[in-house]
């Protein structure tokens, strides 16, 4: 196990406070990239770095038996109430068998995080803050993070599918969705529904540092296809997804 991040203790800005009251009213809430980037302490070149590492996935081949062409990895981490953050071994990405209908009891292998992603100086700021936000779910001295980076493509002949299990639950306390960047799309409309279906949320992210957060407990999160704006070229959608639970 590796630490790669040493103790500290965060405090609660204005952005994090807006997404607390949102969580626990709602259940979701959208968080702007300049208020994201004012929370980690960011600017546009630091995004730019971040975002090159999404050059650097792996096919996804259980996605690619199902028709759609996504590439990704996959890291899980522990984060302690102070801010210190480990990186865990690598092992299968499970989810929990009440979540996802489409891989009910199946261990998925991806790749690693590589190394520059795991440290770059982008991520760790980032979960700390993801930590901060989910103290409004649950008071835990730990969270178990998984990161998972994504890239959906989509052509004239297959049309991305971020969701291919439709709306879903992941299982955990929070679940966020982080806008990277997008290329030649259209579509990827997130949705969020209460659990009868009524609209809590929907926003096509479309600026990169946009983040999306949810209740993952009382609500459920799906995102409509994507497919080119230009036919003639293929397009992609890429994301951060990561999930806390406690520990």
């Amino acid at each position: 196990m590796d630490h790669v991040a040493d103790d500290t203790t965060s405090t609660h800005t204005a952005p994090v406070t807006a997404a607390h009251d949102a969580l626990v009213s709602s259940g979701a809430y959208v968080m702007r990239p300049a208020d994201l980037s004012a929370c980690l302490g960011v600017d546009e070149h630091d995004w730019a770095a971040f975002a090159a590492h999404w050059e650097e996935l792996a096919p996804d081949t259980y996605a690619a038996e199902r028709g759609t062409r996504r590439l990704r990895r996959y890291g899980h981490f522990r984060l302690s109430r102070t801010g210190e953050l480990t990186l865990l071994p690598h092992i299968a990405f499970v989810q929990p068998e009440d979540s996802n209908p489409l891989y009910v009891d199946v261990d998925r292998h991806f790749e690693p995080l590589t190394d520059a992603f795991v440290t770059d100086p982008l991520l760790t700021p980032l979960l700390r803050m993801l930590g901060d936000v989910a103290a409004c779910l649950g008071d835990t001295d730990e969270w178990d993070v998984k990161v998972h980076p994504f890239r959906v493509v989509a052509s004239t002949d297959s049309q991305g599918a971020p969701t291919p299990e439709g709306m879903h639950r992941d299982g955990v306390a929070l679940v966020t969705s982080l806008l990277i960047g997008r290329e030649n799309a259209t579509g990827g409309e997130s949705a969020v529904r209460d659990p009868d279906g009524g609209e809590v949320l929907t926003s096509t992210l479309g600026e990169r540092g946009t983040l999306l957060l949810g209740d993952d407990r009382r609500t459920l999160h799906g995102v409509s296809p994507v497919r080119p704006a230009d036919p003639a070229r293929p397009g992609h959608r890429d994301v951060l997804v990561t999930t806390l639970t406690a520990r």
